[in-house]
């Protein structure tokens, strides 16, 4: 987080040329570039919670799911549609060589453990 907020700072500073030129042109030219980078590092600082805000990434928080017909349910041998969650919250099964799918039933339960270890903070 620090490296982000780091580049993010850096990136700031690249605005700096165009910001420049606006202060220089409406104030009197004494030191608009300290003012300028003084100005852009203060947005840095201000915007970077700003932006995570904004742009934070809706997804973690519903489930990426994988439905597959004519497959055998994981946990009871049942072979129906399965359903798997590819991804959520911190866990990515994408690359997955031997997926696991579950009937309805048994995914929504499953679903139901999943959710229990999450509230108690427990990462996927």
């Amino acid at each position: 987080m620090l490296k982000k907020y780091c580049l993010y700072i850096l990136r700031w500073q690249l605005s700096t040329p165009i910001l420049y030129g606006v202060i220089w042109l409406l104030t009197g030219h004494i030191n608009a570039i300290w003012i300028t980078i003084i100005a852009n590092f203060i947005g840095a600082l201000i915007f970077f919670w700003v932006d995570k805000f904004i742009f934070r990434n809706r997804r973690s928080r519903n489930p990426l799911w994988e439905i597959k017909e004519g497959v055998s349910c994981h946990d009871c041998g049942v072979i129906s549609k399965g359903y798997r969650i590819v991804e959520w919250q911190g866990y990515s099964r994408i690359d997955d060589k031997e997926p696991e799918y579950r009937c309805k039933d048994c995914s929504a339960k499953k679903l139901l453990q999943v959710e229990k270890l999450l509230q108690y903070g427990t990462k996927l």
